[in-house]
């Protein structure tokens, strides 16, 4: 048995979370060395942006519902900047759309 193509849209948005997910987590690093208490959930979302990446270059259906969650977080907590809510909710708006495209759903809905 073969295994299952993945969609160009896929692959580029993958690895644009693994990206961010890593450059979030380095960058934040250095600003952790005095613990605060809202550190660990800058990392901790940062690290979700790094699994979602990762999880649905495996082709896990979860990843992409994890990613599409991660966004629309970044929608709410850009409220009250009108612009950074219409940016971010455009951004939401394009990975939906790619990742629920027919050769996505494909993707995803095959078992990994």
């Amino acid at each position: 048995m073969g295994a299952k193509k993945r969609p160009i849209a896929v692959w580029v948005i993958s690895c644009l979370f693994i990206v961010v997910g890593l450059v979030g987590l380095v960058h934040h690093f250095p600003q952790h060395l005095v613990f605060h208490r809202d550190d660990i959930w800058i990392e901790l979302t940062e690290l979700l942006a790094l699994v979602a990446g990762v999880f649905m270059l495996l082709g896990h259906n979860w990843a992409r519902w994890l990613a599409l969650a991660w966004m629309a977080f970044h929608v709410a907590i850009s409220w009250p900047v009108v612009r950074l809510v219409v940016i971010h909710t455009l951004i939401l708006a394009a990975i939906a759309w790619l990742l629920f495209r027919r050769d996505a759903r494909g993707y995803f809905t095959t078992p990994p």
